[in-house]
C-alpha cells in the first residue's frame, strides 16, 4: 500500500461523501447519549475539508493539515475537536513524506491515539472512538497490508460488538451510563463507517452492525 497526496486527498472525499450518507444515522445514535448533533458536527466538517481539498495540497502532511484546519473550522464540539487533533497530529507524524506507506500507519495511529487521550482524558476501555482506533491498530499491526481492507472494518465492527453490552465511562454519555449499556457509542459508529469509506467498502447500516 502506498498513498501520494492525490490518492490521499481522494481517500478524504470519500470518508467524506460517506459522513454525508451517515449524518442522520449518527445524529440519531447520538440523540440517545447526548446532544444529538454528531452526525451535523461531522457534516460540517465534511463540507468543508471537501473545500479545502478543491486542490490537491502537495504532499502527505499538508493533506492532513488542511483536513484538520477544515475541522477545527467546523466545530466547536468535542468530537470535532479530537478529529482535529487526530489529523493535525498525523500531519506532524508525516512531515516531509510525499506518499504514505503501509508501513507509517500503525506508528501514526499510536501517535494518534496519545495525542488523543491526552487532549481529551479518556482512556481505552472507557467506550469511545479511543477504543475503535486501539482495536485498528492492532489488526493492522497483526496482518500484511494486502489484507487490510478486509480487516479494518471487521475489527472496528469487532470493538463495536465488544463495548455495546458495556457503559460509557467518559463524556457526556456517562450521565446515561445504565441507558448506555446496549448501545453503541456514537463516536465508534462514526469512525467505522470512516474506515468502511477509507478501504471502499460499502457502507454498513446501523442494523447490520
Amino acid at each position: 500500500m502506498s498513498l501520494d497526496a492525490q490518492q490521499l486527498s481522494a481517500l478524504f472525499l470519500r470518508c467524506c461523501d460517506e459522513i454525508n450518507r451517515s449524518a442522520a444515522e449518527l445524529n440519531a445514535l447520538d440523540g440517545q447519549l447526548g446532544d444529538g448533533d454528531l452526525g451535523a458536527t461531522l457534516e460540517k466538517c465534511a463540507r468543508l475539508t471537501q473545500q479545502a481539498l478543491v486542490e490537491t495540497p502537495q504532499d502527505i502532511a499538508a493533506v492532513f493539515q488542511a483536513a484538520s484546519m477544515a475541522c477545527v473550522r467546523a466545530s466547536g464540539s468535542s468530537f470535532g475537536t479530537l478529529l482535529g487533533v487526530a489529523l493535525l497530529t498525523s500531519s506532524k507524524q508525516s512531515a516531509g513524506k510525499q506518499t504514505l506507506e503501509a508501513e507509517d500507519i500503525p506508528p501514526l495511529l499510536e501517535a494518534v491515539l496519545a495525542a488523543l487521550m491526552a487532549r481529551g482524558g479518556a482512556s481505552l476501555g472507557d467506550k469511545t472512538v479511543l477504543d475503535a482506533i486501539d482495536a485498528l491498530n492492532k489488526a493492522l499491526r497483526s496482518q500484511p497490508a494486502q489484507n487490510w481492507s478486509q480487516i479494518a472494518p471487521q475489527a472496528v465492527a469487532a470493538a463495536l460488538d465488544a463495548f455495546r453490552q458495556q457503559p460509557n465511562k467518559i463524556g457526556r454519555a456517562r450521565m446515561f451510563a445504565e441507558r448506555s449499556v446496549g448501545l453503541d457509542d456514537p463516536g465508534m459508529v462514526a469512525f467505522a463507517h470512516l474506515v468502511d469509506a477509507a478501504v471502499g467498502h460499502a457502507r454498513h447500516s446501523q442494523e447490520a452492525r
